[in-house]
């Protein structure tokens, strides 16, 4: 099983994980944060990506078996293509348990891409 690699959206601070550039809302992105960032929105643009997220990071106790979020109005091989490419994106991990895998995105991960997403301080 290969292991999956960080989100390049984060890197580490000491108290979980931060973005890589400053919120959207303060400054322009440089040519190189946004070269680093792209790939997670790349990832979460196509539709059923986003409801597999969606799905995985609303689902119960954090983590959420193929089998429990495979209902998405595409076939199975379709839902694990959209997976991987969330994995590569590194916006979701796995792990196989038995027959099934479960999927997981770390609260540093939604963490990090709300700082990036957030609106400037209201002044």
């Amino acid at each position: 099983m290969p292991i999956a690699k960080a989100l390049p959206l984060l890197e580490a601070d000491g108290h979980g994980a931060a973005p890589c550039c400053a919120p959207l809302a303060e400054r322009p992105m440089t040519a190189e944060e946004a070269e680093t960032a792209a790939p997670m929105f790349k990832a979460l643009g196509d539709p059923v990506r986003l409801r597999l997220f969606s799905a995985v990071a609303s689902h119960a106790g954090g983590e959420a078996c193929v089998c429990d979020i495979s209902d998405v109005g595409v076939s199975q091989p379709t839902v694990s293509h959209h997976l991987k490419k969330l994995k590569e994106a590194g916006l979701l991990t796995s792990e196989r348990r038995g027959t099934w895998v479960y999927y997981r995105v770390e609260p540093s991960v939604l963490a990090a891409m709300g700082r990036l997403l957030a609106p400037p301080p209201i002044t």
